[in-house]
């Protein structure tokens, strides 16, 4: 990559919120507090789905070191901190509460007041409480149901003291990469499941905001993810590949909740295998956002692919520098979706970067762990928001991913996307050269 200029906090609007993001099942460790199994414990027992059959039920220990991780945060002059709420922390069942989770979380979010951090809160970031995968999980549409009721307890209790609340982050990885690709807890391949969970996910975003509004409950949004498409070749065919793919990934979830449709080149696939009168839920799910959440990663080039059944494309290895992840650095698909979302979808609605970073080959050496790489990718995503505010996007928000090493999902704990190195023996905490940078972008002068 070439040296991005180092901006700073001066460089972005007054008001313009730092920070980084987590999720309860990558760093809390799943087997304190009264949790509750969720679906991914069982996909991880499940030989060949996730590296070395690793799990959550330790992580980072967050669960017991939440104090020490948010005076991290705190540290490096963030203003903000993204986290999530377990539902199979809360209601182990899926339904029934557990007054220890919930007093985790009130310990969690006054700890965020104490030090100054806005909390942001995300509602469901994967942990499908296990009865409820025994029941269907996000194919059957009761799931989207008991959604709302978790949604209506956990805000009961900590929506007095949170900055903004999202419904759902990345219906896409949900829906399709867990029930078409099957990379993801519950590790299904059926084009029917992934027809519904694709719903069924709005659904359960719509039925929230509907219960959260009727609570009085401001600042309610949702964080969709995103993946810069581009074809192979030149060629029609390599062309409708990577069309078809942006609408898979990038078009349907924001078209079903600001449009109240489904794109046409989508329906193509999935519309014989949808719910019955899916039509009938729009509405529900076409409530008005107060924010959107845009994460981003990377780009993938997309050919046409005749042997393979629909959406008949296959990926092309790009050009590009890649993460340890094989994901191409490709900081302009940031400022591509920020403004398309503003020019498209939302408007003026304020946009905030929820999840964006790197995953790399980082080591400890000498108590020090330099990643110029990650500082370098940091910059220049900095640098892609702020060409896309100059265009008129209203990006209010930055969120780094992630404060911590964690549990990748399926990858285990050997890919490294944090500021701060973890040692998964000791768990002791150290801050790489990209957390010390950002740290000095964000310092104020008072």
């Amino acid at each position: 990559m070439t040296q991005p200029p180092r901006l700073s906090r001066f460089d972005f609007p007054p008001g313009f919120l730092f920070g980084a993001a987590t999720a309860a099942y990558q760093i809390e460790g799943a087997g304190f507090g009264g949790c509750g199994p969720c679906h991914w414990d069982t996909f991880a027992a499940t030989p060949g789905n996730v590296v070395r059959a690793e799990d959550g039920a330790r992580a980072c220990d967050h669960y017991h070191q939440w104090p020490a991780d948010l005076d991290l945060l705190r540290a490096a002059n963030m203003d903000a901190y993204r986290f999530s709420t377990s539902w199979a922390r809360v209601m182990p069942n899926g339904v029934t509460v557990n007054p220890e989770g919930l007093d985790f979380y009130d310990r969690l979010v006054d700890g965020m007041l104490a030090r100054g951090l806005k909390p942001f809160q995300t509602l469901y970031h994967w942990e499908l409480p296990s009865p409820l995968a025994d029941q269907g999980g996000w194919t059957n549409r009761d799931t989207a149901a008991r959604f709302a009721d978790f949604a209506q307890f956990i805000t009961e209790r900590l929506g007095d003291r949170v900055a903004s609340i999202a419904t759902i982050n990345e219906p896409w990885c949900v829906a399709w990469l867990s029930h078409f690709i099957g990379a993801h807890a519950p590790g299904q391949r059926d084009i029917r499941a992934t027809a519904r969970a694709m719903h069924h996910i709005l659904l359960a975003h719509g039925m929230a905001v509907e219960r959260l509004r009727g609570m009085g409950q401001p600042n309610l949004g949702i964080v969709l993810n995103f993946d810069y498409a581009q074809p192979a070749t030149d060629s029609a065919q390599d062309q409708q590949a990577a069309a078809r793919w942006d609408g898979i990934f990038n078009r349907w979830f924001i078209e079903g909740i600001t449009r109240q449709s489904y794109p046409e080149i989508v329906l193509e696939g999935l519309g014989p295998h949808m719910p019955q009168n899916w039509q009938d839920d729009m509405p529900l799910i076409g409530q008005k956002l107060d924010w959107l959440g845009v994460n981003y990663y990377t780009r993938h080039l997309h050919a046409h692919n005749a042997a393979a059944p629909w959406p008949h494309l296959a990926d092309v290895p790009g050009p590009l520098a890649k993460t340890q992840m094989g994901w191409e650095i490709y900081p302009d698909g940031l400022q591509h979706f920020l403004t398309r979302m503003a020019r498209d979808y939302v408007g003026d609605l304020p946009i905030y970067v929820t999840e964006n970073g790197m995953a790399n080959a980082d080591e400890l050496s000498g108590g020090a762990v330099t990643d110029a790489v990650r500082e370098e990718f940091l910059f220049a995503h900095l640098g892609a928001t702020r060409r896309a505010i100059a265009e008129g996007a209203n990006v209010q928000g930055f969120f780094y991913w992630s404060l911590l090493d964690n549990y990748e999902w399926a990858e285990g704990y050997e890919k490294r996307f944090g500021l701060v190195h973890v040692d998964f023996d000791s768990l002791a905490r150290t801050p790489k050269s990209s957390y010390h940078a950002l740290a000095r972008a964000l310092a104020r002068n008072d």
